[in-house]
């Protein structure tokens, strides 16, 4: 059938992301410097060669704005957390120690070969036009050049040729697939007896005397602990608090219309139908003989009788997809049909009917039902567009006139933001902020930066303004704290009813575990089955209700010998007494032995590679600052602590 296939440029952004990229072996987001001095502090080291924290900031900033072009609408604070700069840090290490090895190992790669590489791997097929060039607007909807294309790909090519050998060195056998596979699925009978703890909360009444004695238990009372906030001013300054007071000049906007007009004009489409005699590789001379005599008395009788092309497309067309349709196509540009089709398609007048038009699906004829775009519309169709092209222009120009005047502003008149407010145009807001982002914090709140800025010794104690802090492109933040709230733990009349509840399942727990313990030991003596569920089937891949730490157990436990017990808090309000009746061999519907050993040898080999890799650390002296891992590391202990 014959399926025309329309370019999607999202789609292909996203899989040049998930096709391309991972192809290549160990390729690779704000800095996070407070402990550092300025951006050339080294972050981490390979040898005697640095990683800067302005290439981590760098690193930082590219893949804020790869994964923008994809998602567009993606929360900016998933690319502010530790984890996030973490990974981006080790990635730009990883590319450091591989660039390392290539240079050491000599290796290198011809441009034609590059290029070769590039031409030649399907996965790539998307960004050539027909004529075989680059198609410009795909490498620039991935923010990438021909020439950073090519930088990719040497880099990606060279990593392999490194790692490549690792990989494919790696020989697991079935036998060990499938012995590591029965381990992971091996399926277990069981039946298993719960105590749950709202059960014996139910009976539980503490006096005032209990809790007193239970919330002077300083690990009970941190778990009431009112977080450190501020109470904060701010001002922001960007191209969105500056847009606002600007007025672009008419005759301005007739300029750029006079400079730019083609820019606004709407790329030509045209909508077509065809009915379809389809061609197939196999046929035979006569055979296609006689598919050409079909399809040239359906194009006189096309032609005999236009208004009837609908009707004759749904009986003849062997394009089923859109013969149904009457053959419509609907609208499509140039580039979204193979070429013979375009080629005759781009050339017809409104209402015309093509000659036959060969191609690789067989013989088309073609009728023209409409053209849109294609024309420069008028200025006061795209008035609106240009002032706000321009106003942003101005504003950004503007932005940089006065960033470091907005910067001394707020440092020389440190005891108020009204000056700059004045100064700038700019609105004070108000906020109460904690020294970590809110989960539900939005834009300059999320900043980790400005945070640090306003929870500074100079900021809390003496009032002053913050610096201006960057947090955003062209974006400039200085803020002032109003009232500061020291983290305390609360009187305890304030919090009782919280407090009883912990305590009630503090001692719950304690009384389920201590039942669920008893009946274990009673089973593990011979004691009888009263009590325990029915028997099910359970696995890693078919948990059958069991919570996943309860599972873990289960078939961790020592079956050698059954019936085997096992008891575990499930870490969600119960605890579970568990029987082990019989072992069972995987299901094998979950994996086919075929796949588990792809599967294996995958893994295998990704291991391989990864501790390869770990060697050329070590050889290379990789490594990242004590500094910087501690103060990533953190954010995470200080969450722990609250928890």
């Amino acid at each position: 059938m014959f399926d025309f296939v329309r370019k999607h440029t999202r789609l292909f952004q996203f899989l040049l992301l998930i096709l391309i990229l991972p192809s290549f072996v160990l390729l690779g987001v704000e800095g996070y410097s407070r402990f550092m001095d300025g951006n050339n502090a080294a972050v981490a080291t390979v040898g005697d060669r640095q990683i800067t924290q302005a290439e981590w900031d760098a690193a930082q900033r590219d893949q804020q704005e790869r994964m923008r072009q994809q998602s567009p609408n993606v929360d900016p604070k998933l690319f502010d957390t530790p984890e996030m700069r973490k990974n981006i840090l080790e990635n730009v290490l990883r590319e450091r120690v591989m660039d390392v090895a290539v240079e050491k190992e000599r290796r290198s790669l011809t441009d034609q070969q590059v290029h070769e590489i590039i031409r030649t791997d399907p996965q790539f097929a998307f960004l050539f036009d027909p004529s075989g060039g680059f198609k410009k607007e795909m490498l620039a909807a991935m923010g990438l050049t021909a020439d950073g294309l090519f930088q990719r790909v040497r880099q990606g090519a060279l990593s392999n040729q490194v790692l490549g050998p690792i990989a494919t060195s790696a020989l697991p056998t079935e036998s060990s697939a499938s012995l590591a596979f029965d381990a992971f699925l091996q399926q277990r009978e069981v039946q298993f007896q719960r105590f749950d703890v709202k059960d014996f909360a139910a009976t539980l009444k503490p006096t005032d005397a209990d809790l007193e004695a239970f919330y002077k238990d300083t690990k009970i009372s941190a778990r009431f602990q009112q977080a450190e906030t501020a109470d904060i001013e701010y001002v922001v300054l960007d191209q969105g608090s500056l847009t606002a007071n600007l007025t672009v000049n008419p005759t301005d906007v007739a300029e750029y219309y006079k400079q730019n007009a083609n820019n606004y004009k709407a790329p030509e489409e045209r909508r077509a139908s065809h009915i379809l005699v389809k061609l197939t590789p196999d046929m035979s001379a006569a055979d296609k003989a006689k598919a050409k005599a079909k399809a040239e008395a359906l194009l006189a009788e096309a032609r005999k009788n236009p208004a009837g092309f609908a009707e004759l497309a749904k009986k003849n067309s062997d394009d089923s997809g859109s013969a149904v349709r009457g053959g419509d196509l609907d609208f499509f540009g140039e580039g979204a049909m193979v070429k013979p089709f375009q080629d005759a398609t781009f050339k017809l007048k409104e209402g015309e009917i093509s000659d036959l038009v060969e191609s690789e699906f067989g013989y088309h004829i073609i009728k023209l039902t409409a053209i849109r775009g294609g024309k420069v519309p008028a200025l006061e169709e795209v008035r609106g567009q240009i002032e706000a092209a321009l106003r942003k222009d101005m504003a950004q120009k503007r932005y940089t006139e006065i960033a470091d005047e907005f910067g001394n502003t707020v440092y020389e008149q440190s005891d108020s933001l009204k000056p700059a407010a004045d100064k700038f145009k700019l609105t004070i807001q108000k906020a109460t902020v904690q020294r970590k982002p809110a989960a539900d914090a939005t834009g300059v709140l999320a900043s980790t930066k400005l945070l640090d800025a306003v929870f500074s010794n100079d900021s809390l104690n003496n009032k002053r303004n913050t610096q201006a802090v960057e947090t955003g492109s062209s974006q400039l933040v200085s803020a002032r704290v109003v009232a500061h709230h020291p983290a305390r733990v609360p009187d305890l009349a304030d919090v009782k009813p919280a407090v009883t509840a912990a305590w009630v399942q503090q001692h719950a727990t304690e009384a389920a575990t201590k039942a669920g313990q008893a009946r274990l030991a009673e089973l593990q003596k011979g004691g009888d089955a009263k009590g325990l569920g029915e028997v099910i089937t359970v696995s890693r891949a078919k948990p059958g209700g069991l919570p996943g730490k309860a599972l873990d157990q289960v078939l961790r436990t020592d079956a050698s010998k059954l019936p085997a017990y096992a008891g575990v808090d499930t870490g969600d309000g119960q605890y579970l007494v568990v029987r082990i009746n019989k072992l069972l061999p995987r299901d094998p519907a979950l994996i086919d032995p075929k796949r588990a050993s792809d599967q294996y040898a995958q893994t295998w080999a990704a291991a391989e590679m990864m501790s390869f890799y770990g060697a050329l650390k070590t050889q290379y002296k990789a490594a990242i600052k004590p500094a910087v891992l501690k103060s990533l590391a953190a954010p995470d202990a200080a969450s722990a602590a609250a928890h």
